[in-house]
This record gives structure tokens, C-alpha cells and sequence, in this order.
């Protein structure tokens, strides 16, 4: 019997294949006691969501299920990290605590408080990296600063196919596991809420590991090639859709490498689609890096400019929301990505950018309004990626599009949505609408389907954008 007790912690690495954590607790002389503490409070400035909940569910509900094949458990906790690990520590005789890093902000603070005061009891601790192929503070500019420009961060980076490490393997067998008959199960958080109002999640999505292999395939058949060409069309799959796997660490970005290399590495007519969406892994790397090095960019521009530009507030800014949120706003590509979320807990990332415009934009809300909205319902609600991306959209973050970019709803629909396929399915009012109704909206209320006018003048409001840039543009920038 094995005496001395290693405590592997899961976070957001929800998954046996690929885990440094868990691989190097097994490789060592004591026995594992896998450990889950629900604390979202410690990580983020905002709770989770309902949609990042229900998939949260799933996905320990999967975990502990595959532990279970290894003739393990999941032993759930839930409450202030530290002290539930202390008490297990005391509990279990543990000597070492084994865990993946992550990089918000609070989190990086807390780990490494953490790591020194267990240290200080005589318990050893060790971080691996499982979740990103560059570690933030890894890749600095010629000046040992972070970079701003993706480009350039990117190509510090380096990152080629044919350097793809293979992932580590699951584990075959926990030999004489731990158990505390103390701890919870996933279901007892009680992630669910009593309404079913989810259902219609539940036959677009797999959540858990293997669903994860299972979505990585499929982007393998259908996604990948033709990336280039079909990532932008909304109303196709072109996309890996595995953003929300990532995001708990149901599949590792060192597993997908692996799988491109295997599936096409050797294929020169695929190089262009490879090296496209390998650099969308990029972006996500990118997010992570500047959430690092500019933690405060969670609730503040970057460019502490916008700070200053005149944001619509109050009970105007609130009822804008609400009729952008509801998708009821008379735009019809807007209306339909804003459905499509509601329903089904994700939206294309084209739509993302051209959603985030026109709240930011023609409607002069904070983007933190709308990204605290896409953090309730997204599946793949990241800390990171959601605040580069409606940063970006805004003009006010790293690498951001320049603010007199201000989508065209129209432009886009056209250019991305031609056949007006997207839209017809997810604001069925406009099923039999003509192609300029489609593109622009309806100059009036439709009172056979009730499809609202549009909202805003997209013309004139995007002359108030430019003025509202014109009256902070020459103003000093804080250091960051």
C-alpha cells in the first residue's frame, strides 16, 4: 500500500489524455486522489454564466466518468481553494499538490501565494503547462516588453506544424486511488438550473472529452479544408467549433497540432488552410499573453483613451441593450447572431465582430456591456478571448481595428451571407424577404411577423463614432 498522497487539482484541464498534472502524479511513488473545487469567484471579476455552467456540468460529469474507468473518482469540493486543499492535505497525508497553470490575473496572484504558503508546510508543489503552446512570459520584443501587434507576437513565436510535439497519452490504470468519502459529486454543485431552457444546447453540443475528440475529427473532415475560403460564411460549419472544449481543457492545442500534423502535414495543397487556422490558435495564445502582461484589461481599455469616450450611460445605454441583446433590433444580420446565441450558447466569429460594431459603435454602449452579455451566454465564455475580442472590435485594445472601421451590417451580410441563408434561420419573420430586405431590414414594422425597423441610421450613426474618436484621439495615453 502506498502511503505518501499526491493531490492532482483540475481546473480548466478537464481531460486524462494530455495532462501534465495528472501524468506526472502517476509517474511518482504515491498514490493520486483527483481533486475538482468549484471557486469561480477566485478566477474571474465575473461569475460564470448559465451556458458556461451547464457546460461545466457536462464536462466534470464526463471527467469523472473516465476516472471512473481507471478505477477513480472525481472528488468534487466546493468553497475557498486553499482551505479545502489544507484540510485535504491534513486529511490525506498528502506531501505533494500537483496542478496546470492558468493566466488570468486573479489566478496567477492566487497560485503563487498558494504555491509559498504550502511550501512553507512541508508540501511540494509543482505547475505544468497545459494549456497554451507559449507561456506568456516566454515571448517578449527586442526592449524584454510585451508585444501590442499580433503579427509581430506571432512570428516571435514561430510556431510550424512539423514542430508539433506529440500529446502525452491518457493513463491505462490509477492504481490504488484515494478517495474521500467526504467529497462531493459533479451533479451536487447543482450547476443546472430547474428550466430546461438549455435544450436547445443539448443536440449541437458534446461536451466532455470525448465529445472533444469527436468534434476535432469532424473539423478534420469538414472544417479544416477550405478554412481559408469558408471561415467567414456563417451559415455553414467552416469552423473547428472547439473553442468551448479549449476553453476547460477538454483537448489541449498541443493534441489539435498533433492531429494536423498527422492528418495533413505532408500535404502542400493544404498549407494555405493549415497555416490559417494554425494562426487562429495563435489568436487565442495572443489573447492569454495580453491578459497576462495587461491584467487590468479585463474591466479597462487598453488605450486608456476610451476611457474617456463618452459612452452612452443610463437608462438610454440600458434600453439600447436590451433591444440588441433580445435580437430586436432591425438589422438583420445582428438580429440573427444574437439569436443564434441565445439558442444554441455560441455565434460565429464574423458575426461576433459585426454584433460588437454596432453596440460599440452605431449605439456608443461600453464594450464591457457587451461583453459581460457574451460572458452569461457564450458556451465558450474566456476571460481572455472575450475581452481581446470585443477590445479589438472597439478600437481600444492590442492590434485593434482601427475605430473608423465601423462594420456595415449590410456589407457584411452581403459579402458573408449572400443567399441570405443565415439570416432566413435564425429570424424566420424574414423567410420570404426579398434580398434588400435581408441585407437592410424592413422600413417599417412588418405587422404580419412583427420584424421591428432598424434601430439606428447606420450612416448617421457611424458619423457620430468618427466624432466621438475626434474628440479623444489627441489625448495622451496612460503607460501601461
Amino acid at each position: 500500500m502506498k502511503e505518501e498522497t499526491v493531490i492532482v487539482w483540475f481546473r480548466r484541464d478537464l481531460r486524462l489524455a494530455d495532462n501534465p498534472a495528472l501524468a506526472a502524479a502517476l509517474d511518482g511513488p504515491g498514490r493520486v486522489l483527483p481533486v475538482y473545487i468549484h471557486a469561480p469567484e477566485e478566477e474571474t471579476p465575473w461569475q460564470p454564466g448559465s451556458a458556461s455552467n451547464w457546460w461545466l456540468h457536462q464536462s466534470l460529469q464526463s471527467l469523472d466518468a473516465g476516472l471512473r474507468r481507471l478505477g477513480a473518482r472525481l472528488n468534487v469540493y466546493q468553497g475557498a481553494s486553499e482551505a479545502i486543499l489544507v484540510r485535504l492535505i491534513g486529511e490525506q497525508q498528502a506531501t505533494q499538490v500537483f496542478w496546470n497553470r492558468l493566466y488570468d490575473p486573479a489566478t496567477v496572484s492566487r497560485d503563487t501565494g498558494l504555491k509559498r504558503r504550502l511550501e512553507e508546510r512541508g508540501v511540494e508543489c509543482r505547475s505544468f503547462n497545459a494549456m497554451l503552446l507559449n507561456e506568456p512570459w516566454r515571448v517578449l520584443n527586442g526592449q524584454q516588453r510585451p508585444y501590442r501587434v499580433f503579427g509581430a507576437y506571432w512570428r516571435a513565436c514561430a510556431v510550424e506544424l512539423h514542430q508539433a510535439e506529440p500529446p502525452l497519452p491518457p493513463p491505462k490504470r490509477i492504481v490504488d486511488p484515494v478517495t474521500d468519502t467526504n467529497a462531493r459529486s459533479p451533479a451536487e454543485l447543482k450547476l443546472l438550473p430547474r428550466i430546461r431552457w438549455y435544450r436547445g444546447f443539448e443536440p449541437v453540443w458534446t461536451p466532455g472529452e470525448a465529445g472533444a475528440r469527436a468534434r476535432l475529427v469532424q473539423a478534420l473532415e469538414t472544417a479544416v479544408p477550405g478554412y481559408g475560403a469558408r471561415r467567414d460564411i456563417p451559415a455553414i460549419e467552416g469552423t473547428s467549433r472547439l473553442s468551448p472544449h479549449l476553453h476547460l481543457g477538454e483537448i489541449s492545442v498541443r493534441q489539435i497540432l498533433w492531429a494536423l500534423l498527422n492528418r495533413f502535414g505532408q500535404s502542400a495543397a493544404m498549407e494555405g488552410d493549415l497555416r490559417r487556422y494554425v494562426t487562429e490558435l495563435g489568436w487565442r495564445e495572443f489573447a492569454h499573453y495580453l491578459l497576462y502582461h495587461f491584467p487590468a484589461t479585463a474591466s479597462r481599455s487598453l488605450d486608456s483613451r476610451f476611457e474617456h469616450a463618452g459612452w452612452l450611460e443610463g437608462d438610454a445605454a440600458q434600453a439600447l441593450l436590451h433591444t440588441w441583446q433580445r435580437g430586436e433590433t432591425g438589422i438583420p444580420i445582428v438580429d440573427a447572431g444574437m439569436r443564434e446565441l441565445w439558442h444554441t450558447g455560441w455565434m460565429h466569429n464574423r458575426v461576433r465582430m459585426i454584433v460588437a460594431s454596432l453596440l460599440t459603435k452605431n449605439l456608443g454602449v461600453h464594450w464591457q456591456e457587451g461583453a459581460r452579455w457574451f460572458w452569461d451566454t457564450l458556451v465558450d465564455a474566456d476571460l481572455a478571448a472575450n475581452t481581446l475580442g470585443w477590445q479589438w472590435t472597439a478600437g481600444c485594445g492590442a492590434d485593434a481595428a482601427p475605430y473608423f472601421r465601423v462594420f456595415s451590417p449590410a456589407r457584411q451580410a452581403e459579402r458573408f451571407d449572400p443567399d441570405g441563408a443565415y439570416i432566413k434561420r435564425w429570424v424566420p419573420q424574414l423567410a420570404q424577404a426579398d434580398r434588400r430586405r435581408l441585407l437592410h431590414g424592413v422600413e417599417q414594422a412588418d405587422i404580419h411577423t412583427g420584424y421591428p425597423p432598424p434601430m439606428v441610421d447606420i450612416a448617421a450613426s457611424r458619423q457620430a463614432a468618427l466624432a466621438r474618436w475626434d474628440a479623444i484621439k489627441t489625448m495622451p495615453r496612460e503607460a501601461s
